[in-house]
């Protein structure tokens, strides 16, 4: 037997907060009947893309950005806002792995607060962290990789005390597994007449399109328009801009399927903390097991039936919600821990 003959085959992908499941019946057949014209270049600019998300959203086309991802959305905006290395982001660390990434491609520096000691953004040393030289801070709501949330009230008061010339990036791509009323949507704050703000949400996710990397972004007109120069023309295909507006027809389906992981999010959660787990209180498609000393022995138990999840060492495990079969298995490997 050969080294590769040991390695197990991975069985469960829980480590990139991909639904566990494929795209809906409906979204699957509208990919299907379009595949016959795949030999045509898609719109330069995906106008019509943009103009489906703008009634879905109820807002104007000049306010929505489209991109390749929220991520593509997010890196267009420090393009279009950022000027060099003098140009500061400050984001809360640790966050999305992109992060530090798209302001390094921006040309910007990277200013890295670091997190509460229960995995939620410090909006304090944030404030505190802002500079002359500050051009965006990027919030995400539910927090990737910890899922905590950003109250309503602390929200609110963090953007009122922020310079006006400062951007706020606010990054929603897990609001759907959020289910709380009580949790500020970034849409009603663009509605209640802030300006200085972008929020990315993503069909990556709840939408299960995470391999057509499909964005968007909403703003001020004058905010969109600036963003959208920064596009990649051709960049949203055909595929992709079928499959969205076939998602966006279909929310019961989907509602289903968010409602399935929720459920399943809420049992794991209970279960590993029965088991002696420190584990956040979550609002994602995903759990943080703040386990800075056993994450490690967690990683490996995991990888020997063939279990992708996330780790972070000397930090913790970032577990996505899976199938019920996933998740018992998860449980029964790590029972002995």
């Amino acid at each position: 037997m050969t080294v590769a003959d040991k390695i197990p085959l991975t069985l469960h992908h829980l480590a990139l907060n991909e639904t566990p499941y494929p795209p809906l019946e409906s979204v699957q057949k509208a990919i299907a009947d379009c595949i016959p014209e795949i030999h045509r270049y898609p719109q330069f600019y995906a106008d019509d893309l943009i103009r489906s998300v703008a009634r879905w959203r109820d807002v104007q086309p000049e306010s929505v950005i489209i991109g390749s991802g929220s991520v593509g959305v997010a890196l267009q905006t420090l393009h279009a806002f950022t000027n060099g290395p003098d140009d500061e982001v400050v984001y809360g660390w640790r966050a999305f792995d992109a992060y530090p990434i798209i302001t390094d491609m921006a040309g910007a520096r990277r200013v890295e607060v670091p997190l509460t000691a229960d995995g939620e953004q410090d909006l304090e040393r944030i404030l505190g962290s802002i500079t002359a030289r500050t051009r965006v801070v990027i919030l995400c709501n539910p927090h990737n990789p910890t899922g905590t949330t950003v109250g309503a009230r602390a929200l609110e008061a963090f953007l009122d005390a922020l310079p006006k010339s400062v951007l706020v990036l606010l990054d929603e791509a897990y609001m759907e597994f959020a289910r709380d009323e009580a949790l500020p949507q970034g849409l009603d704050l663009l509605r209640s007449g802030r300006e200085n703000l972008v929020v990315l949400r993503t069909f990556s996710k709840a939408y299960g399109l995470a391999g057509l990397r499909v964005g968007y972004g909403l703003s001020t007109p004058e905010t969109a328009h600036r963003i959208r120069r920064m596009s990649v023309p051709y960049s949203i295909t055909e595929v992709a801009r079928t499959a969205v507006a076939a998602s966006i027809t279909a929310e019961d389906e989907l509602a289903e399927r968010i409602a399935t992981v929720t459920r399943e999010r809420t049992r794991m959660q209970a279960a590993l903390r029965a088991r002696g787990w420190r584990v956040f209180e979550s609002r994602a498609n995903f759990l943080w097991l703040a386990e800075p000393e056993r994450c490690e022995a967690f990683h490996r138990a995991c990888a020997e039936p063939g279990i992708e999840v996330r780790l972070y060492p000397g930090e913790g495990i970032r577990l996505t919600i899976g199938t019920p079969d996933a998740n018992d298995l998860v449980l029964e490997t790590v029972r002995h821990l």
